[in-house]
């Protein structure tokens, strides 16, 4: 008989389900706006309180394209104000059509939308220039810079009185968990009438520390920020009339996430000024934490039961609280918190007709890697399993690579755990919410001490009995898919399956093809060129895919701008010259990362039988 979770998390429902962005609330408290990916579209959902929830966005897809994207839209006013199509559009939340505002040219994101309805401030990126730019509301003006001379930006925000921005920047080499710095900008009205800059002052951040973003009191006395100066990323404030700083969180734990996109909060403001909420990185697992003014931090207990959360929405006219959250047997939702009721789920991602016991269950653990370092992951056993065989064991390496895999309900996970497979999430050295130290131990060292983190945590699971040393999988996604490749071609035998998405193969190629995000992303994982020529050949699983002996399977997006195909082309090109066992799945229309529903189930089906014809049944 098919177990019963294996049946609920097949291919075709895994493929179902829909993905949950970012939350946000409209000026008054009252609407709250949320972006739901189904397949290959970007719909805006709006809900008032009371009411039953509403689709705004049915005929674009809303999608900002800066980067690796995000900062998709902002709602205030009565309006939501999104990116589709590169363009900025704004549309009325009680109903009728969207309407342009920005002309077709470059690219747009995180648009702010400023206090007394006029202005909207967004990032603009075109031709390898980025700045952040204003635009009025109705789109009758030319859109004008208003802040530039940097490589990138993000996170801008306009004060309570609208005389201000802050925003957060850096420049090359530099990516914005390496060093950014928070920029406090006066504005004057221009001869044109749009808002102009009138002088600017850098409050925080260096090359060596990370500042991640800004927030006005509602009051208007305050900015606060986190920055990891210190060596842990934490909130801190400063004062606005006195000019000076001041430390809210302490402790090793972490209130900032790695900037992989524009639009990312980690902060809100109660709407009293009197207190913020934050999310709280520690051993893997986010928490939403109340952070006074003056006095010290305390859980927030009505979103305890939630260990992954994201897009945090404090309501601007009580203290309503809305964010995406989830936890290892709880799918991604929607979850609102009224003042004085429990937290209540706006908005499921997938159906959850199975109870906890049929899910899997993540832990952290630690054990000690190459040149007795520590090394931290998340481990989940088998659904259903028991004292007996040891199970086989999926090796999982997350992208980035400066990134991390917390404790959230991950669909990859629960699909190999329901069909007997235990499951280790490695958060290798240089990974992030460890502190600055742990994240910097990848520096120099990226292709190498991800691998050795691999392949050390296969041992010290088949060490510990919880995984059978001879059926282990490693897999992995973008600079995952470069520990997969590594780790097969220089530790030949310790995994007997390979599962590669997308992974770099080519350092060099990545140097010269990637987008502009990354461009100068090598300079600190493997150091400047041509200087560090032998270290980008070193770390090129192509110079060693002759020596890929175990089965491999491959998946790549034919749009892939950030690891181009022919990365996984000249892998693949070697295993079947060599009549390795291998599969490769290139995916029409798919980027970095798959959207379409049929490309889902499609790469889960081929991932089932690969593993099982070389791993073996259940």
């Amino acid at each position: 008989m098919q177990n019963i979770s294996t049946s609920t998390l097949n291919p075709r429902t895994l493929a179902q389900g829909i993905r949950l962005g970012d939350v946000q609330w409209d000026s008054d408290g009252q609407t709250l706006v949320w972006l739901e990916g189904r397949s290959a579209q970007g719909v805006l959902v709006a809900q008032r309180r009371g009411l039953a929830p509403n689709d705004l966005t049915t005929d674009r897809s809303v999608r900002a394209r800066v980067g690796y994207g995000g900062g998709d839209f902002t709602v205030a006013h009565g309006h939501v104000v999104f990116v589709a199509d590169g363009r900025l559009w704004r549309q009325p939340l009680a109903g009728g059509s969207a309407s342009a505002i920005t002309p077709v040219f470059g690219d747009c994101a995180a648009p702010a939308v400023s206090p007394d309805g006029r202005w909207v401030l967004f990032v603009h990126s075109h031709e390898g220039v980025d700045c952040v730019a204003v635009v009025d509301v109705h789109g009758k003006f030319w859109p004008q810079r208003l802040i530039s001379g940097d490589d990138f930006y993000m996170q801008p925000v306009w004060s309570a009185a609208g005389t201000q921005v802050a925003c957060v920047a850096w420049n090359k080499p530099q990516m914005p968990w390496d060093g950014t710095e928070l920029r406090l900008c006066e504005l004057e009205v221009g001869a044109q009438g749009l808002p102009q800059l009138a002088a600017m002052q850098t409050l925080a951040g260096n090359a060596d520390c990370a500042v991640f973003q800004p927030a006005f009191s509602p009051d208007g006395r305050w900015l606060a920020y986190v920055s990891d100066d210190g060596g842990w990323a934490h909130v801190r404030l400063y004062d606005l009339q006195n000019q000076t700083h001041k430390q809210l969180t302490h402790g090793e734990c972490e209130f900032a996430v790695p900037a992989w996109a524009q639009g990312m909060r980690t902060i809100a403001w109660r709407h009293d000024s009197r207190a913020l909420f934050g999310l709280r990185n520690a051993a893997a697992s986010m928490s939403v934490w109340e952070i006074p003014l003056a006095g010290t931090p305390v859980v927030f207990e009505p979103l305890a039961a939630y260990t992954d959360v994201e897009g945090l929405a404090a309501a601007p006219s009580d203290s309503a609280l809305a964010c995406v959250a989830s936890a290892s047997g709880i799918p991604l939702r929607v979850v609102l918190c009224l003042p004085q009721q429990p937290a209540a789920v706006v908005r499921r991602s997938r159906s959850e007709t199975l109870l906890p016991e049929q899910l899997a269950a993540g832990e952290p653990i630690s054990w000690q890697s190459a040149g007795g370092q520590l090394t931290h992951g998340l481990y989940y056993a088998p659904v259903g399993s028991a004292l007996g065989t040891p199970p086989p064991a999926v090796v999982i390496s997350h992208g980035g690579p400066t990134s991390q895999r917390r404790m959230g309900f991950h669909s990859d996970v629960q699909f190999l755990a329901a069909r007997g497979y235990a499951v280790l999430l490695l958060n290798y050295r240089g990974s992030t919410g460890y502190g600055r130290a742990y994240m910097l131990q990848l520096r120099g060292g990226w292709g190498k001490v991800d691998r050795e983190d691999a392949v050390s945590g296969a041992q010290h699971l088949a060490q510990r009995g919880l995984a059978d040393a001879a059926r282990m999988v490693v897999m992995g996604g973008s600079a995952g898919g470069t520990t997969v490749l590594m780790a097969l071609a220089l530790h030949p035998g310790v995994f007997r399956v390979g599962v590669n998405l997308y992974g770099v193969s080519d350092m060099f190629g990545l140097d010269e093809e990637t987008h502009k995000f990354e461009a100068h992303y090598n300079a600190t994982m493997l150091g400047a060129l041509p200087q560090a020529a032998a270290v980008y050949r070193e770390r090129s699983a192509v110079f060693f895919a002759d020596n890929i002996v175990d089965p491999l399977i491959v998946f790549q997006g034919s749009d892939d701008n950030v690891v181009k195909q022919n990365q996984s082309d000249r892998i693949v090109e070697s295993l079947r010259r060599r009549n390795v066992r291998h599969e490769y799945h290139v995916y029409q229309g798919e980027g970095h990362g798959w959207r379409k529903a049929e490309t889902i189930e499609a790469c889960y089906t081929s991932l089932e039988r690969f593993l099982r014809a070389n791993i073996g049944p259940r």
